[in-house]
């Protein structure tokens, strides 16, 4: 069965790509010298850095395996120069909040989400609602908090 499509900025792709590298190359190395060293303290039974390390590299090879489905159901997103006039993935949109504040966010794929970083994915209530619209277009937000509205300032 096919997977659902992740969608990706070219940042996104780029910094995925590199975590991928550095767990193939220098992290596994790491955890195979752990294992190693934890292997000449004896038996490997009832030896607590040796399981550390294993559980360690348990965990190294499943983000790998994860990294690796990821970037093989990638759709990318190109971001483009000119601004555009609806909010779309990769679009850098400033928001007035009920309290006239004013918020930045990029939306992303859900892939990338990193909320304090503003990004936030395409699938979140705030993504989904701004997705479509265009600038001075108000849009609610089914939050976990309740209906928040909020007015599109920017679109880049």
């Amino acid at each position: 069965m096919a997977e659902k499509p992740v969608y990706l900025t070219q940042e996104g792709q780029a910094e995925l790509e590199k975590e991928l590298e550095f767990l193939r190359t220098a992290r596994r190395r790491e955890i195979a010298d752990k294992i190693s060293q934890a292997k000449e303290l004896g038996t490997t039974v009832n030896n607590a850095e040796y399981d550390d390390a294993k559980r360690e590299q348990s965990f190294v090879e499943g983000r790998i395996r994860e990294l690796e489905s990821l970037l093989a159901n990638a759709q990318v997103v190109k971001h483009e120069a000119t601004p555009s006039e609806w909010v779309k993935l990769g679009s850098k949109v400033t928001i007035v909040t009920p309290d006239g504040e004013e918020d930045c966010y990029t939306i992303v794929g859900s892939a990338e989400a990193h909320p304090l970083a503003g990004k936030i994915s395409n699938e979140s209530p705030v993504g989904q609602a701004l997705l479509g619209k265009r600038v001075g277009q108000e849009v609610q937000a089914v939050t976990p908090g309740g209906v928040v509205t909020y007015v599109i300032r920017t679109i880049e």
